[in-house]
């Protein structure tokens, strides 16, 4: 139980959260401290992640640095894919080394790129492999959310897990939007020639965050891996379908985020403090809107909810194709916040899709004579595994999408719109899966089933 909890070798044993008047003596102050430091962890972990989508920005002649657009979105892409690729393994080794040990080991990593950043992005001359090698070293951020959102799993109850893990994922998401306000800030103190401010600016805050970590959090032996979960996850097609949308809301998230103010210059020849002054604002609410999917998804399903949103977000795509036609900014930038706003939400409800399809299914296997724990318990640990997947395989549809980018930049269009085509081809994509695959299944929200274990993957 909580309040018999002891530290044995660095590790927080008999924790139960569960037990409510444990809960209440004191254990809920031990969870509450580990949630403010892993949103800490997390949040500069997705700053480091996107460090390169704001450093691009400053890459010009003037630095002695005039790399072409599609180098410049291929180095954008190189961290999505190393963070996408990193999750799978970083939501394991939580449960091997211990929250507050991976924490502080991977915050205190995130040094490297960043210092490898200060030394070279204002060196004349330095050739794109080395940009390439320090932004797929950023890449490490991105497996923080993994390892963050597994471990606070352990530490709150289930009816508070929905808020917990809520905050976890909008403090994370928040970091996309945090660098570039400081790159707002490096340009109007100090001009758009000083990118190395940028980065530097977070070599105090990485050594803060892990001194923090080492010294209040807290390993715990209730993460404990489930043998086989991922694998027995991945022969279950629903995986691959849920991962599939989320490609199209958490891809379109983390890509506009790492491509949009590279964007704004190819299309519309904006400055870097244009850039990154219009930049902010979409990744900042779209974070804020991630909660409200869940929400959302909880009240009216989560299939109907992210069929509404890539409704939403294919018209906000065509409204980018025709602002990009009008050489309109304005709508160009309205457009774009809009896909930012509903890929928050939509990152929100696809999550919500998870427990109610597994829950669901352990209803048929209930129906078949099956135990109705053991049922139930297989399907938070499905779930538990699918979060796992889908979050890795959405963040490099983010990789994708600026990749889609460098084609339609360097191509025979020589602008966006070859792009923006694609994004809606897969839009419709999706709607269409949702359509044959759910709503025709899940008509309504499995209320019933999905309180078992809705609250395992609420985000």
């Amino acid at each position: 139980m909580a309040h018999a909890s002891t530290r044995q070798g660095g590790w927080l044993t008999g924790w139960d959260p569960e037990d409510e008047d444990a809960w209440h003596r004191g254990g809920h102050r031990v969870a509450r401290r580990n949630l403010i430091l892993s949103v800490l962890s997390e949040h500069v972990g997705f700053s480091v992640w996107t460090l390169w989508s704001v450093l691009v920005l400053f890459m010009s002649p003037k630095i002695g640095l005039g790399f072409n657009p599609g180098e410049k979105f291929l180095l954008v892409a190189t961290p999505t894919v190393v963070g996408a690729l990193l999750r799978l393994p970083y939501s394991y080794a939580v449960t091997r080394f211990g929250r507050r040990t991976w924490t502080v080991f991977a915050t205190g990593i995130l040094l490297v790129p960043t210092l490898l950043a200060v030394y070279f992005v204002q060196r004349p001359g330095t050739p794109l492999w080395v940009f390439l090698v320090i932004g797929a070293l950023a890449g490490v951020g991105g497996g923080n959310f993994a390892s963050s959102m597994t471990n606070i799993t352990a530490f709150f109850p289930q009816r508070h897990q929905g808020w917990a893990l809520g905050l976890n994922a909008g403090g994370g998401n928040l970091g996309v939007a945090a660098v570039q306000l400081i790159g707002l800030l490096v340009i109007a103190v100090a001009g758009d020639t000083h990118p190395s401010y940028l980065a530097a600016a977070y070599l105090p805050l990485i050594v803060l965050v892990s001194l923090l970590a080492a010294w209040k959090m807290d390993n715990v032996d209730a993460v404990r891996a489930a043998p086989g979960a991922q694998r027995e996850a991945a022969r279950d097609r629903d995986t691959w379908w849920i991962s599939l949308l989320y490609i199209g809301t958490f891809g379109s998230f983390i890509g506009y985020g790492f491509a949009f103010g590279l964007v704004l210059q190819n299309e519309f020849g904006a400055s870097p403090r244009e850039a990154v002054g219009y930049t902010f604002l979409g990744p900042l609410l779209g974070s804020f809107f991630r909660p409200l999917g869940g929400w959302l998804a909880d009240r009216m399903g989560g299939a109907r909810v992210t069929l509404w949103n890539f409704l939403g977000m294919a018209a906000g795509t065509v409204v980018l194709i025709a602002a990009a036609g009008r050489g309109s900014f304005g709508l160009f930038v309205g457009g774009f916040t809009a896909l930012f706003v509903l890929s928050g939400l939509g990152n929100g409800s696809t999550y919500k899709m998870i427990p109610a399809v597994f829950a669901q299914k352990a209803e048929a296997e209930i129906t078949s004579g099956r135990d109705a724990s053991a049922a139930f318990a297989r399907a938070r640990r499905l779930s538990g595994a699918v979060i796992a997947i889908a979050g890795a395989i959405g963040a490099l549809g983010g990789a994708a999408i600026n990749l889609v980018f460098k084609l339609s930049y360097t191509g025979a269009a020589g602008s966006g719109t070859p792009a923006f085509v694609a994004f809606l081809a897969y839009y419709a994509l999706c709607l269409a899966v949702i359509r044959a695959v759910y709503l025709r299944r899940i008509p309504v929200p499995v209320r019933k089933a999905a309180d078992a274990v809705k609250e395992t993957s609420r985000v």
